[in-house]
């Protein structure tokens, strides 16, 4: 059975930092790009990060830009979303996915993801 489990969430101040983390399992996915999205309560899920299969190209939604980096560890099966100056409007759950297409680049829509965790509550207080 193929899961993504996401870890790392919880509550900072405005300014501060937190890293998430995302373990893979049932299946390598070194070969499939990944990606992070997040859902604010009464909002629609949002596009935050994507990276390549190799890890060497990734791409960051505009209201990130700067200050979140995604990083990959394929020996690890793993996935991070590094969070630093974090505002009170990334407050959301936050949900590792990763797609089922093979050596692909970033990939920006969620309907291109197959595979889904069950996200981590990131708060950040003002």
């Amino acid at each position: 059975q193929v899961q993504l489990v996401e870890s790392g969430g919880g509550l900072v101040q405005a300014g501060g930092s937190l890293r998430l983390s995302c373990a893979a399992s049932g299946r390598s996915f070194s070969s499939n790009a990944m990606g992070w999205f997040r859902q604010a309560p009464g909002k629609e899920r949002e596009f935050v990060a994507a990276i390549s299969w190799s890890g060497g190209i990734t791409y960051n939604a505009d209201s990130v830009k700067g200050r979140f980096t995604i990083s990959r560890d394929n020996v690890k099966n793993t996935v991070s979303l590094q969070m630093n100056s974090l505002k009170p409007e990334d407050t959301a759950v936050y949900y590792c996915a990763a797609t089922d297409g093979w050596y692909s680049g970033p990939k920006r829509f969620g309907n291109e993801y197959v595979y889904w965790g069950q996200g981590t509550q990131v708060t950040v207080s003002s």
